[in-house]
């Protein structure tokens, strides 16, 4: 998704900002600490900076915790004035039906900007 960001914005210069969000379960406070789910975050943010330094773009990356993913993005994207959301997803099912998840349709809806999903391909078929 990093790629498919900073492609689309190759010719204006523009800036990718990079979200990685643990959802925290509503038993635990919301700054609580989740070192494990942040040593895998950081990592994470870290592989995706090193895709976007292939690009002429700038770059922003953030780790945040969050109650629903899909409400932190929108959130994000609300007080950055992003002019996109590019998101990734991949081939899943349930109850025998593809299936987007909760985050997916809850940023479909309520993105303040334009939502680019990609899926990555069904090696199921």
């Amino acid at each position: 998704m990093v790629r498919l960001a900073c492609e689309l914005l190759e010719s204006s210069r523009g800036s990718v900002h990079i979200l990685y969000v643990i959802e925290v379960g509503r038993g635990v406070p919301l700054d609580a600490d989740v070192a494990p789910a942040a040593s895998k975050g950081e990592e994470v943010l870290k592989d995706m900076e090193q895709v976007a330094r292939n690009y002429k773009c700038n770059l922003e990356a953030e780790l945040v915790q969050a109650r629903k993913a899909g409400a932190a993005v929108v959130q994000e994207a609300a007080d950055k004035g992003v002019e996109a959301i590019v998101i990734g997803t991949s081939y899943r099912q349930r109850f025998g039906s593809y299936s987007l998840g909760e985050s997916i349709p809850y940023i479909l809806k309520h993105a303040p900007c334009r939502v680019i999903v990609s899926r990555e391909p069904n090696n199921k078929a």
